[in-house]
């Protein structure tokens, strides 16, 4: 038996697609019998903003290009430092966190008093969850002041998830672009994509695009009552803010 979730492939070693299994099944002349689970208790269990998340990073385009903020609290953010501000606040009870794409390398392993995650002009700097908490950040009671990403958080869930989305992801001429040179260097999820690029360019760019994509829908239903959001790149943050206050939105 196999669960699956093929939008939750982040990196480039993950393996497991539908098509995969029923190739081995075929081989072994094993039937496959496929079924879903129709619904989710994640995002307040709300499968209109997973769509609409669907929508807004252009993994599929659905039937919801507007979001009903009202069922699902989604905040835009104009720079880290204040979100950073309201997580610590929504952290009353242990269940919010802050986390972002992998875009800034680990420096405080080997030395903790420096900053990881520094976005200078927005005069923030945060350090990487990975030394101090690992595996128990998520539920620590100093959880809070630390930056997750998605390979200590992927499966786990809070009420508020806050996210950095990081320069690897870029709004340019209407559209959302992938940028994997902007992963940090100590990030080995895409590892292998370069080498690929020389054999199938345009396969690689496709499913290098997906990975990271697939990252940021699973940093932003990480959240079981709210996504609060800010974006490096000033034109997707300004993308961001149009498809929120869009005709009809709740908001």
């Amino acid at each position: 038996m196999f669960f699956l979730d093929e939008d939750q492939q982040v990196a480039w070693k993950d393996i497991g697609t539908e098509a995969e299994i029923r190739e081995h099944a075929a081989q072994l002349d094993a039937e496959v019998v496929c079924d879903e689970l129709p619904s989710q208790f994640r995002c307040a269990g709300s499968d209109g903003y997973l769509s609409w998340l669907d929508d807004l990073l252009g993994i599929r385009s659905t039937a919801n290009p507007e979001l009903d903020r009202e069922v699902f609290d989604f905040r835009l953010f104009e720079d880290p430092q204040s979100l950073h501000e309201a997580i610590r606040e929504a952290n009353g009870n242990n269940r919010a966190r802050l986390v972002a794409g992998y875009c800034w390398n680990w420096s405080s392993k080997k030395n903790p008093d420096l900053s990881d995650i520094v976005i200078p002009e927005h005069s923030y700097a945060a350090r990487w969850n990975l030394a101090s908490e690992g595996n128990t950040w998520i539920i620590s009671p100093t959880g809070a002041d630390e930056v997750g990403c998605v390979h200590t958080c992927q499966g786990l869930e809070v009420d508020t998830i806050g996210v950095i989305i990081g320069p690897d992801l870029v709004f340019r001429d209407g559209r959302l672009l992938a940028n994997p040179t902007a992963r940090a260097r100590s990030d080995k999820s895409l590892s292998g994509w370069k080498a690929a690029m020389a054999i199938d360019p345009q396969g690689t760019e496709e499913r290098v695009s997906r990975l990271i994509r697939n990252t940021y829908r699973t940093l932003m239903s990480r959240g079981m009552k709210s996504c609060w959001v800010f974006a490096c790149d000033p034109a997707l943050q300004a993308y961001l803010r149009e498809r929120l206050e869009a005709p009809g939105d709740a908001g």
